[in-house]
């Protein structure tokens, strides 16, 4: 068992939001035209091309920048801390009171970043656990998702 607080800020939800869109077929597909504009526009001196091509591949940065500005701002759950607590049934989320286990089976997957590791709980909503706030724990908690999870679903980087 493994019991630790977060408190997910905006930056958290900044990581998140970037993890998972670029991940997604369309983050790799606006990303790749984007790229491809530019090099493209720049070869044949077609700036228009150039322009297209970098608002292309700055837009979706910029957009999840402010969207988790707003929502940690917006959100009540993002102003106190949440406590986790995981042990052999799941993972167990509680905040002022109210509390709601996710089992081992139901999880979809669980990835990592160089800020986060986040598991995710459907195919868009995650636990976000950021490693600033599991400082010692880290290797505890990926050893529990480890062990509980199928490992075709754990992408983790230690």
């Amino acid at each position: 068992m493994v019991e630790f607080d977060v408190t997910v800020k905006a930056g958290d939800l900044y990581d998140y939001m970037m993890r998972h869109t670029y991940y997604s077929m369309a983050g790799i597909l606006g990303n790749g035209v984007g790229a491809v504009m530019v090099v493209v526009g720049a070869m044949k001196g077609q700036w228009l091309f150039v322009i297209l091509g970098m608002v292309l591949l700055l837009y979706l940065p910029y957009t999840l920048w402010i969207k988790s500005r707003q929502q940690a701002m917006s959100n009540p759950a993002f102003t106190k801390p949440l406590h986790y607590v995981m042990d052999d049934e799941g993972i167990t989320v509680s905040q002022d009171g109210e509390s709601q286990t996710q089992k081992w089976e139901d999880i979809y997957k669980a990835v990592s970043t160089n800020k986060s590791i986040i598991v995710y709980t459907s195919k868009v909503n995650a636990c976000i656990f950021p490693k600033r706030d599991l400082q010692d724990k880290t290797m505890a908690v990926i050893q529990v998702i480890s062990t509980h999870m199928d490992p075709s679903k754990v992408k983790i980087k230690q």
